[in-house]
């Protein structure tokens, strides 16, 4: 019964993907309230712009995990509000912007993960606990004319760069980075070998000299609550921050159609708190990892070089001291294939496997080595301002834990742009 209404929904999203692009009405626009009823072009005047997002997902473990029957977690869903400000335009501040980003969240009684999955990476990376408004990122950029880009405040250091289209600084990809829209599963967002910290207080340097490599650094609070200003934990309480490096390169290569675009990224990465050694308990500080990842376009539909229909591939890997983290060693690979359907040139498909190697310290409780995760999803562009995601998820040895057995779970994941 469950597999019949994921494939009613799929067919829905197919039924309405036709309807928008045979309607010239409310479907075509590029958001649902165009612009918010004109008040962007009123602010694109003044060097602003305002957006607004809302992802809704209902997700069941239809088979294996911990149970099939609890409903908390089923629903969730997410909303982000952005503003965006050119200081150059509105002060006259040469190269200056300003970015700031709310969010809220809600869910049905939990995560499904606590209570139906058990699974260490998370199959629902935009899963949250209730919350109305939550102020997660207020920061100020600087560029220079010579590609150094310094940017300092309320910040996410997982990401916000781009090298040649390609999102870079810290552990991006083209493919796998974004649950809005991707890949659910949290170990194809990021890498989980990766202690990010969550969004606060912390400052990123950015260097493009060369069109095809780059060189980021970053420094945040890693105490950071995203809920809450930062103060009191980057500045009052203990001196733990978080550091990390990356550096890469965006080669090109030539094709029929044009060039195919790459990226190949390394980082290491330090995080400064305390941490308990896995073996005897004792205090450890200053613990270190190192990271890679690459996305490559293989396939090329179109000459236009506007056109990113085609077929990517991305991979990652990951690894971390066994003695102070429960993941040590990480790897995913997947493809994307963008408008594979005739006539579909706006939907995309992924495939994407991870896998996580626990650590073999006992203390721990791991009773098996691994944890693995085979996600397949089809993102149907319905209309501009609204995609519909099916997907299914396969998690092999959920937490560890040789008692749960291996997990499916189907969702549905509705994203709108206001």
């Amino acid at each position: 019964m469950k597999r019949i209404v994921l494939m009613t929904a799929i067919v829905v999203a197919f039924a309405l993907g036709g309807i928008a692009r045979a309607q010239d009405s409310i479907w075509t626009r590029d958001t649902l309230t165009e612009g918010f009823w004109g008040l962007n072009d009123q602010l694109a005047e003044q060097g602003m712009e305002l957006g607004l997002g809302v992802t809704q997902i209902y997700q069941q473990n239809v088979h294996g995990g911990t149970s099939t029957h609890r409903r908390a977690g089923r629903i969730t869903g997410s909303y982000d509000l952005e503003l965006t400000t050119d200081l150059e335009q509105l002060l006259g501040i040469e190269g200056a912007s300003f970015y700031m980003h709310t969010t809220g969240s809600w869910s049905k009684s939990g995560e499904i993960d606590a209570t139906s999955v058990g699974s260490t990476f998370g199959v629902n990376a935009d899963g949250a606990s209730r919350r109305s408004l939550d102020l997660v990122q207020a920061w100020y950029e600087q560029a220079f004319d010579n590609g150094l880009i310094l940017r300092a405040g309320k910040l996410d250091i997982g990401g916000g760069f781009e090298c040649r289209g390609c999102p870079v600084s810290f552990d991006g990809s083209l493919y796998a980075n974004d649950e809005t829209g991707q890949f659910l599963n949290g170990a194809l967002v990021n890498n989980p070998t990766i202690p990010f910290p969550a969004k606060g207080i912390g400052a990123v340097a950015y260097y493009n000299p060369i069109e095809w490599w780059y060189v980021g650094a970053g420094i945040i609070d890693a105490q950071a609550d995203e809920r809450e200003t930062g103060f009191n934990t980057a500045f009052t309480d203990e001196d733990y921050f978080f550091y990390i490096f990356e550096t890469g390169i965006a080669p090109q290569i030539e094709s029929d159609n044009g060039p195919l675009q790459g990226i190949y990224r390394v980082g290491v990465w330090l995080d400064g708190q305390d941490k308990e050694r896995f073996s005897d308990g004792s205090k450890y500080r200053d613990d270190i990892g190192f990271y890679m990842g690459c996305d490559q376009l293989l396939v090329k539909e179109s000459g236009d070089p506007e056109d990113i229909q085609g077929l990517g591939v991305f991979g990652r890997y990951g690894w971390a001291r066994s003695d102070l983290n429960a993941i040590n060693d990480f790897f995913s690979a997947g493809v994307q294939y963008q408008g594979l359907v005739d006539g579909r040139d706006d939907d995309v498909l992924g495939v994407g496997y991870a896998t996580g190697i626990y650590t073999d310290q006992t203390s721990q409780g791991f009773t098996e080595n691994n944890e693995s995760v085979l996600e397949t999803y089809y993102n149907v562009a319905v209309s501009p301002w609204l995609t519909i995601s099916p997907s299914v998820q396969f998690v092999s040895s959920p937490g560890g834990d040789r008692t749960v057995s291996d997990a499916t779970i189907l969702a549905l994941r509705a994203q709108m742009t206001f």
